[in-house]
C-alpha cells in the first residue's frame, strides 16, 4: 500500500492549534478515517489501533509545527503560497483548482494554509499523507 491523501477544509478560528483539535473531533465523530470499524473509543486509540499504517486522515495528526515533522501540520511559506497560487492569501477555490502542494508532502506529514474570502481569513485547509 502506499501513502494515502487527505485533506479538509475547517472554519476559521483565531488559533490553528484549535481549528485542528476541533477537527479531529469532528472527523472522529464521522468515522470516516482507516480503522473506524473497530470502534475505537478515541482519536488516541484510532491512531495506536493501526500501527505504522496510520487512519489515513486528520487524526494521524497530533501537532502544529513551524516545519515538517511526523504526526505534524506546518504551514507553507509564503514563497510557496506565491509559487503555487500566485498570491500569498489563497482562496477556497484557488486550493481546489491546484494540488501541486501535494508533491513535497512526506508520508506520516501534513500542511495548513489559511484561506481567504474577500482579503479576510475564512478557513483553514490541512493536507497530508498517510503513514502507509
Amino acid at each position: 500500500m502506499g501513502g494515502e491523501a487527505w485533506s479538509y477544509f475547517t472554519p476559521f478560528q483565531k488559533s490553528v492549534h484549535a481549528a485542528l483539535e476541533s477537527l479531529r473531533d469532528q472527523v472522529f465523530e464521522s468515522g470516516e478515517f482507516r480503522g473506524s470499524e473497530m470502534e475505537p473509543a478515541t482519536p488516541e486509540e484510532a491512531f495506536a489501533n493501526m500501527e505504522e499504517a496510520g487512519t489515513a486522515s486528520i487524526l494521524d495528526i497530533t501537532d502544529v509545527g513551524v516545519t515538517p515533522e511526523f504526526c505534524s501540520v506546518c504551514p507553507l511559506s509564503d514563497e510557496d503560497l506565491e509559487s503555487y497560487f500566485g498570491t500569498n492569501e489563497p482562496t477556497h477555490e484557488m486550493i481546489l483548482a491546484n494540488r501541486d502542494f501535494f508533491e513535497p508532502i512526506e508520508r506520516g506529514q501534513g500542511i495548513y494554509i489559511t484561506v481567504y474570502k474577500n482579503r479576510q481569513p475564512s478557513e483553514y485547509f490541512f493536507a497530508g499523507y498517510s503513514f502507509d
